[in-house]
């Protein structure tokens, strides 16, 4: 038990560390690199916990497509830093409370009495969360699952129908008119003088 608490706690301590570095660069690109450490960190906490297919989920899903698209996003824009630095004592009194309020609820979560006695059953070896966490997923919460799918499905909709909106300067192909043109719509004989 020594070596899990030990791994637990030098995950944890990297997770947290990678968190706080990730809130207080300055550099966009730097604060996306630490977030994918963060994410592998959590991935190792859940593996450590028995939970390998969350583990695994949050590494593809998080660290392979999204935060690629954030590293990609983020490069792609031209932000200005020194601007970003500018307002930065604006925000910050907002930024203590939020952070002071956050402290005390892990404080008042983590102090509790029945937190002091929690320990991990033990699981027969040939236990799979991933079995377990798909019965309860399409039995106990499906209607949940359904109405999450839904409501993404509506937000990939409404993304598209915001970025397949008309031009006024682009031209498009007319197809049909291209077909039903005629030889003497084209073609016009110029009668020239030979001298």
């Amino acid at each position: 038990m020594l070596i899990q608490t030990t791994v637990f706690y030098f995950f944890s301590g990297i997770l947290v560390l990678s968190a706080l570095a990730m809130i207080t660069v300055r550099n966009p690109v730097h604060a996306a690199l630490f977030l994918i450490l963060a994410f592998f960190t959590s991935g190792a906490l859940w593996l450590l916990l028995e939970a390998e297919f969350l583990g695994i989920v949050l590494v593809l899903v998080y660290v392979g497509a999204v935060m690629v698209l954030f590293l990609f996003v983020v490069m792609m824009l031209d932000i200005n830093i020194a601007k970003m630095r500018a307002g930065y004592a604006k925000y910050l009194p907002v930024g203590l409370l939020v952070g002071a309020a956050m402290a005390a609820e892990m404080i008042i979560i983590l102090t509790k009495t029945n937190f002091e006695h929690a320990q991990a059953n033990a699981k027969p070896a040939d236990y799979s969360n991933t079995q377990e966490l798909g019965k309860l997923l399409f039995t106990e919460y499906v209607y949940p699952f359904e109405i999450a799918g839904v409501i993404l499905l509506v937000a990939i909709i409404a993304a598209i129908t915001l970025t397949m909106r008309k031009r006024a300067v682009s031209k498009q192909q007319k197809p049909h008119e291209q077909i039903s043109v005629q030889r003497k719509d084209r073609v016009r004989l110029a009668d020239l003088d030979r001298e």
